[in-house]
């Protein structure tokens, strides 16, 4: 049985809602009891009796995006115009899960298109990132994911994305790096074509408005 369960108010009237199934939080759960006890705790103990239906939640809510169609997303806010010039929206948040270790990654996404007839609302670039973010993902397919996205619902005639993330699978373990960074890009159009349309681009993301 799926339940939504209200998280509280927050300053701005956002009311977040967390969406989950109680039979796959339980099944989940009952893992994570067994894994406490392979590491040697006691998932009896008080403040451990909860934290497998905790960890249970959490997983589900940081691979929401597996229910979730990006393309959608784009439709439901899309909008005829007539504007040719770059569209960028920077600094967008990240925060993913590496397949690998099931370690978070994050950092910030920063996307640019250049509108053929149509431009879409501005939140729902963000939208997209979360929705290809939640899942069980690697920084290289997460990137081509959001470009392809973009190319292919709003056919514009280029589309730029680059990504800037830490990884704690390099941080908290392995090589132990912690101030690595890894940045990918992907790009389709004009900005494969066109050095200054690049260029432009990337002097436009790392550019201060102060």
């Amino acid at each position: 049985m799926e339940k939504d369960i209200l998280k509280g108010e927050s300053r701005d009237g956002y009311v977040k809602i967390d969406r989950y199934d109680e039979s796959k939080i339980e099944a989940v759960a009952t893992h994570y009891r067994d894994i406490l006890s392979q590491l040697g705790e006691n998932p009896e103990r008080e403040g451990l009796l909860k934290t497998p239906e905790r960890v249970a939640k959490a997983l589900q809510y940081l691979t929401h995006g597996y229910d979730l169609r990006p393309d959608e997303i784009l439709k439901s806010a899309m909008f005829e115009e007539d504007y040719s010039q770059m569209v960028v929206v920077k600094d967008i948040e990240v925060y993913s899960m590496c397949e690998h270790h099931m370690l978070p990654f994050f950092g910030k996404a920063h996307i640019a298109y250049i509108p053929n007839g149509h431009i879409v609302g501005l939140s729902k670039i963000p939208r997209i990132v979360d929705a290809f973010a939640r899942r069980l993902q690697v920084q290289e397919r997460l990137t081509n994911e959001i470009r392809d996205c973009i190319q292919n619902t709003l056919s514009p005639m280029g589309v730029a994305v680059v990504m800037e993330c830490k990884h704690l699978c390099m941080a908290m373990r392995g090589v132990q790096k912690q101030n690595s960074v890894t940045t990918t890009s992907a790009f389709t159009g004009t900005f494969l074509s066109n050095d200054k349309t690049r260029a432009e681009f990337l002097r436009l993301i790392t550019a201060s408005l102060d």
